[in-house]
């Protein structure tokens, strides 16, 4: 055998062994095989996979579609999105060598197998399909697992489910979402121990308790809690401010509780933060505006409280809440910012964070809270188990008569601010446990601190007697602490039989003498003294709060239309105005309103001197000026001077502020303050963005604005119905308007209605009908009985109401001399078509959009506008009936409209699966910190829609 022959042998040899061994490592593991053919006898549609593929029962060697092999191990399945529907072979876990598994996005259905034992499975995207059950001991054995998806699956429908302890085992995990799922109970504690876990998902599940402490200073970026069913999550969230890495925070849809913690500031990543749809409460932290990725921030409907914080992004959502102003970037009034402060140490408790609303304690019903001249005088929060400390922001309230905090569980000393509020007469701080030491308060002032256990009392000034036990009462200011041997003082408690004679003679010199020179030269002096500052507070004192609306386009003759009311409560007599209009001094003095202080010199800038290009309009007795102040809110500013001022022009001036002094309404406007400086009469209104009712009726198309919508001005009539009848029946008198009519109807940015122009408002006398009185008003709003007689009742109102109404209906003004005989007086023959269908359809105002059940509400006001407008003034009802009418209007509930649907981007005129099929679409671009392809398997992002079975895109 020659060498060549040899060599040709051992080459056939190694070929041969190498050919074996191809053929080897072609053929798939027979035990992967079975459960391959047994994945695909169980599906309906096995077609769909071209399994068998060319005849070959070699998945691994033949290259299945969708299968992947290594070491003729199937290593991947990936199934996602082509709508297979059946069940999974439930011994799936012996593909032990699986380590990505994509079955997300079709109908798979029945119980999941266990995946016990698959120790090499990384990828797991079992979402978007319809497993109705989840095995015990699925989760046990995934020590390599990175990545889990079981979104929107019915599991355990009936009785939920919960994340087992050894899943904390699977430490590598990155990528956990739930969403959809039916998870119960408690978040589990072991998440936070998970060191590589980043993306956290459990939305939309039946998820209760609090957030899990030990998830404080967690690597997470993105963090999905929101809208559980039922109350949901609970707590503070304050534990989110140690995870430095977060980029995208949704907890809305739960019942968090608590306020938003300044720590905010930390999370220099965060870029969405969704914090609507829960129960926080307090202020919104001012350095949230500092953060620098943050591109969309969601607060509304909770009970955040204070300034609305002025973002540079369009994504702010934040009303509803209980914010003091409208405005971001608009501070609060300072009492109402003292006030918040002294909230904000009691923690915010819900019943006061819930009536602590608006930027006038005064204006409302604020819990607890009672006024004396628009000023706050009682803070009576007594037995409302309170906790926390007292602030000391309340001792700037200087017009704090009455504190009362007893029965609380308040701690901590009292503040000595409070020693130096100089309207104090009672401090009852009883039965809580406040601490030592106590402030020197003055012996007017009543203080009550028994039930402190740690607050030794000590009468103001005097050292605390020795034996005296904690919590006794001091004794009374002036009298000096009982020793022994010393008899004690004449009380209530001591017979006067019990006390030598002598000692009472004494004492009673002692008390007679002092009492005695009080009454004799102190009282008088007091009292001349209190006279004659009053006098100057009525001169000088600012009434509160302000408005104007620009000249009435519709009204050429008129005026520039203002409101007046004072926060003082008190009305301005004749000769003190008179005085103080008189008075020849140049002395710039300071206008105060409630609680907002400006100064003339302020005034001044804010107007740019009264520059012409900041005029508003112009009337006989004044020129109104538009303002901004430094923080940015516009104001409106009267200027008139004394030499222009004729009697009708004060008398109405007068009367403005004489009327509103004594009446305060949402839908009354009402005047910020006044000032006198040399011959210049001042007066500051708050500025009404969209002017006057008319110019939205009657000339919306020459100015270009979009005209009322019907459900406008069903809320403009409530809103003048309610001012109306507060005028006529709530106040604590009773006043007559006389000249209500579109163009003194003002509206604001959200076109809610507020009464104006109160120059002719009488003043009806009790127990008199009707008050006769000089004519006044504007022609096609009077009632005949007012023209005719001059004797005017409410019922003269409630005719003009009624004109207004029908000019809501028509778009037609009351009194029109280009139109012709019949229908220029609009209330004539508005009365005698109303009652015919068709004419009544023909007057409506062409921009209405009309419906069946907008003509049904129009037939209803028309009706009441015909009573209302009735000849006889019997005949027409009160300003309450005008109210119960259309209150159920206003408030019925309609469906979204078609342009609402066009806001939100949605067509709801497709079928329900080519929406979704449009969603999920869409949503392969969405935002996700951590993402895979799809050869990979990638966690579907939740398509928007419906919170049973779908996820909205922003998660509401």
């Amino acid at each position: 055998m020659t060498r060549g022959f040899v060599g040709t042998l051992l080459v056939l040899a190694v070929a041969a062994l190498l050919c074996s061994s191809f053929q080897v490592l072609g053929q798939t593991d027979p035990d992967d095989f079975a459960i391959l053919m047994e994945f695909h006898k169980g599906l309906v549609n096995s077609e769909i996979l071209d399994w068998p593929r060319n005849g070959g029962n070699d998945p691994c060697g033949s290259k299945w579609p969708h299968v992947f092999c290594e070491n003729s191990r199937v290593t991947q399945i990936q199934v996602q999105n082509m709508g297979l529907t059946g069940p999974l072979p439930q011994n799936l876990n012996k593909l032990s060598m699986l380590n990505n598994l994509g079955l997300q996005k079709n109908n798979f259905s029945g119980k999941l197998p266990s995946f016990n034992g698959l120790a090499n499975l990384k990828y797991a995207y079992l979402g978007n399909n319809q497993f109705d059950t989840i095995p015990s001991d699925f989760f046990v054995g995934l020590t390599s697992l990175q990545v889990l998806s079981l979104d929107e699956n019915p599991l355990n429908r009936s009785t939920g489910w919960s994340l087992p302890p050894e899943f904390e085992n699977s430490a590598q995990l990155m990528n956990l979402s739930l969403m959809g799922c039916n998870l119960v109970g408690q978040m589990p504690n072991f998440l936070g121990n998970m060191p590589s876990l980043s993306v956290l998902k459990l939305s939309y599940n039946n998820l209760r308790g609090e957030i899990p402490a030990n998830l404080s200073g967690s690597a997470l970026q993105i963090l999905w809690l929101n809208n559980q069913k039922g109350s949901g999550l609970t707590g503070p969230i304050d534990v989110i401010t140690s995870m430095l890495s977060l980029t995208d925070a949704w907890l809305h849809g739960n019942s968090f509780t608590g306020p938003i913690p300044d720590s905010i500031s930390a999370l220099s990543s965060l870029t969405r933060l969704w914090l609507n749809n829960n129960n926080l409460v307090g202020l919104v932290p001012e350095n949230i505006t500092a953060l620098p990725k943050l591109q969309d921030l969601q607060l509304q409907n909770n009970k955040l409280m204070g300034p609305i914080p002025e973002m540079d992004f369009p994504n702010f959502t934040y009303t509803p809440n209980l914010f003091c102003q409208s405005k971001p970037g608009v501070p609060c009034s300072p009492e109402v910012t003292a006030l918040l402060d002294f909230l904000a140490d009691l923690n915010y408790p819900l019943i006061l964070a819930e009536s602590w609303s608006g930027n006038d304690p005064c204006a409302s019903t604020w819990h607890g809270i009672s006024c004396s001249d628009n000023k706050v005088s009682l803070l009576n929060l007594q037995n409302l188990k309170l906790n926390g400390t007292i602030s000391p922001s309340i001792g700037k309230l200087d017009s704090l008569a009455d504190i009362r905090l007893g029965g609380n569980n308040l701690a901590g000393p009292i503040p000595p601010s409070l020693a130096n509020l100089k309207s104090l007469k009672m401090l009852d701080v009883s039965s809580n446990n406040l601490s030592p030491p106590l402030p020197k308060f003055s012996d007017s002032v009543k203080l009550l601190i028994t039930g402190n256990r740690l607050l030794v009392p000590s009468p103001p000034g005097l050292p605390q007697p020795s034996g005296s036990p904690p919590g006794d009462s001091p004794p009374a200011p002036g009298n000096p602490p009982s020793t022994p041997g010393t008899p004690p003082p004449p009380s209530s408690k001591h017979n006067n039989s019990d006390v030598p004679s002598n000692v009472s003679k004494k004492n009673v010199l002692i008390y007679i003498v002092p009492i005695a020179v009080a009454v004799f030269i102190i009282l008088p002096v007091s009292i001349f003294l209190y006279y004659r500052k009053r006098g100057r507070a009525t001169a000088f004192s600012a009434p509160s709060s302000i408005v104007v609306h620009p000249r009435d386009p519709s009204d050429p003759d008129s005026m520039v239309k203002i409101a007046v009311a004072s926060n003082t409560g008190t009305s301005i007599g004749t000769s003190d105005l008179q005085s103080s209009i008189n008075s020849s001094t140049t002395e710039a003095h300071v206008i105060e309103s409630g609680n907002l202080v400006v100064s003339v010199q302020i005034l001044r800038g804010a107007t740019r001197n009264f520059s012409p290009e900041n005029e508003l309009g112009r009337g006989g007795f004044g020129v109104v000026y538009k303002g901004e102040l430094h923080d940015g809110a516009m104001i409106a500013v009267k200027r008139m001077e004394a030499v222009v001022i004729s009697s009708k022009a004060f008398d109405e001036f007068q009367s403005e502020i004489a009327v509103l002094s004594k009446v305060r309404h949402r839908n009354l406007v009402s005047l910020l303050g006044y000032s006198i400086e040399g011959n210049e009469r001042l007066l500051v209104y708050e500025y009404m963005p969209q002017g006057a009712l008319s110019k939205h009726l009657f000339q919306w198309d020459e100015l270009n604005i979009e005209p009322l919508s019907w459900k406008k001005r069903l809320n403009i009539a409530l809103d003048v119905a309610r001012a109306m009848e507060y005028l006529h029946n709530l106040a604590h008198q009773c006043f007559i308007h006389r000249d209500l009519k579109s163009s003194n109807i003002l509206l604001g940015d959200d076109y809610r209605a507020k009464v104006s122009d109160f120059g002719l408002v009488k003043l009806a006398p009790d127990g008199k009908n009707s008050v006769v009185t000089r004519l006044a008003g504007t022609f096609g709003y009077l009632a005949p009985e007012y023209a005719v007689t001059g004797k005017i009742t409410t019922k003269a109102d409630v005719f003009s109401f009624g004109v207004v109404l029908m000019e809501l209906v028509t778009g037609l003004i009351a009194l029109d001399e280009r139109r012709s005989e019949e229908k220029r007086h609009l209330a004539s023959w508005f009365c005698q078509i109303k009652s015919s269908k068709q004419e009544l359809r023909d007057a409506i105002d062409k921009s209405l959009d009309l419906t069946d059940e907008t003509l049904e509400s129009i037939s209803i006001i028309a009706e009441l506008a015909g009573h209302c407008a009735a000849r006889e003034p019997h005949q027409r009802p009160d300003m309450g009936h005008a109210v119960n009418v259309l209150a159920p209007l206003v408030e019925k509930w309609k469906p979204m409209k078609d342009d609402q649907e066009e806001y939100l981007g949605i067509d709801l005129r497709q079928p329900l699966l080519q929406m979704v099929k449009g969603w999920q679409d869409a949503d392969s671009t969405n935002v996700s910190s951590i993402s895979y392809n799809d050869s990979k398997g990638s966690i579907p992002s939740r398509p928007d829609g419906f919170a049973e079975s779908f996820t909205s895109a922003d998660g509401r």
